[in-house]
């Protein structure tokens, strides 16, 4: 098996030779309103508010109305945006690659233009915890005892495949060491970690991270078993049957955005994000790869 470590210093090294500018066929749908969706990590209600800043900074660059959507789970966004039911998406890195290859050969295609900045940084982790009476230190210590594991959406990069795979370095297998339940959000994970109704859970480190600093997880109630290495960073997608005019005007407001100030503040703070940085299709080859190791395809 192809070590995930090498898998992430081959996506570093295509991260950091980004062009500025991506080609993308373009075509003519122009729409009057832009239907942007995101991810259901979290409650769809709290998703929508905290990124009423991103759709009226959207609205005033583009000129036009935006509407923000949060389907009910990754594979109706998936099929949302194969089907042209959405225009602007802020996929998680697996579930990109997973409606990149449902669209093959069809009428309508997507390419990743942008990827959250983090510290310089265009990559993350997942963090794989446990109930802090779980009895389990490390992941490692999972052997054999066929320990309850929350994951969230089978497509989730973060709180899926990632974690999954960094377990299976570690020699843990699922059916064999646990039992796998899917739940839908990173928050829920960490939740039921912490009420102890999974033993182990793997999510999104930042959105871990986050949990603890609003208090919505207690520190005392779970342990850290490990992280993966990293990942590319989630990337915004769009169609690239839209204008070549629009797609520029998509892209650019993007890239424009920048910590610090006054108009992008808003925008980046939900994404706990610096700004966003170009990214091209090629750099989610890892995502490919780490899905074939978990898959076994």
């Amino acid at each position: 098996m192809t070590r995930f470590t090498a898998f992430a210093k081959l996506a570093l090294a295509g991260l950091l030779s980004v062009a500025a500018t991506t080609a993308m066929a373009a075509g003519m749908h122009n729409p009057d309103t832009l239907k942007v969706a995101l991810l259901p990590d979290e409650n769809a209600a709290t998703v929508i508010q905290d990124n009423k800043p991103l759709a009226a900074y959207l609205e005033d660059k583009l000129g036009r109305d935006i509407e923000l959507i949060v389907t009910t789970d990754y594979s109706s966004m998936i099929e949302a945006m194969r089907f042209g039911r959405i225009d602007v998406a802020y996929f998680g890195p697996a579930s990109y690659t997973i409606a990149k290859d449902k669209m093959k050969g069809g009428d309508l295609d997507i390419e990743p233009f942008a990827a959250r900045l983090k510290g310089g940084a265009t990559t993350y982790q997942s963090v794989i915890i446990a109930n802090a009476e779980a009895g389990v230190a490390s992941i490692e210590d999972m052997k054999g005892k066929n320990l309850e594991v929350a994951f969230g959406d089978q497509a989730s990069t973060s709180s899926h495949f990632a974690p999954k795979y960094t377990m299976m370095l570690a020699g843990i297998q699922p059916g064999q060491d646990y039992k796998e339940n899917f739940l839908g959000a990173h928050d829920a994970v960490a939740v039921n970690v912490q009420r102890g109704n999974a033993q182990v859970g793997g999510l999104s480190r930042p959105i871990f991270e986050r949990l603890l600093s609003n208090g919505k997880i207690d520190a005392d109630k779970v342990v850290v078993l490990g992280y993966s290495a990293d990942i590319p960073q989630y990337p915004w997608v769009m169609r690239t049957d839209m204008t070549e005019e629009l797609q520029a005007s998509i892209r650019d407001a993007f890239l424009d955005l920048k910590k610090g100030e006054a108009a992008s503040d808003g925008v980046l703070n939900p994404f706990k994000a610096d700004g966003f940085a170009a990214i091209t299709d090629a750099d989610y080859d890892i995502i490919r790869d780490i899905r074939k190791n978990v898959q076994g395809e």
